[in-house]
């Protein structure tokens, strides 16, 4: 199993991030995915869900209506659209499997938010 996150930078508040998980080794479209994140001295949070199709979609309330979960069955990625960041987004950011906070994930991905 292999998830290996990209597209964390340091942005400006209120700007907009998207962040890609490259999955491989199981099978991708039989499973949900997620996105979790840990900020500095936190536990883990969870982000976004998606399922096997990209009508189930769960969402955080601290990011609702700010970040779109997206998923290609096709080439197995997963992505996390970020909009209107804000300065406590700032964390690490894991794509892991499953719908949750429990699964198999990466090795994350930083994204910073300052002016």
């Amino acid at each position: 199993v292999q998830l290996v996150e990209s597209g964390g930078e340091l942005v400006q508040p209120g700007g907009s991030l998207k962040l890609s998980c490259a999955a491989s080794g199981f099978d991708f479209r039989s499973n949900a995915m997620s996105w979790v994140r840990q900020a500095p001295g936190k536990g883990l949070e969870w982000v976004s869900s998606i399922g096997v199709y990209e009508s189930d979609a769960g969402y955080g309330n601290s990011v609702k209506g700010r970040f779109t979960i997206s998923r290609d069955n096709t080439k197995n990625p997963v992505y996390l659209e970020m909009n209107s960041l804000k300065p406590e987004d700032p964390a690490v950011y894991y794509c892991l499997i499953g719908w949750g906070v429990g699964g198999t994930r990466g090795r994350g991905t930083q994204v910073t938010v300052s002016s």
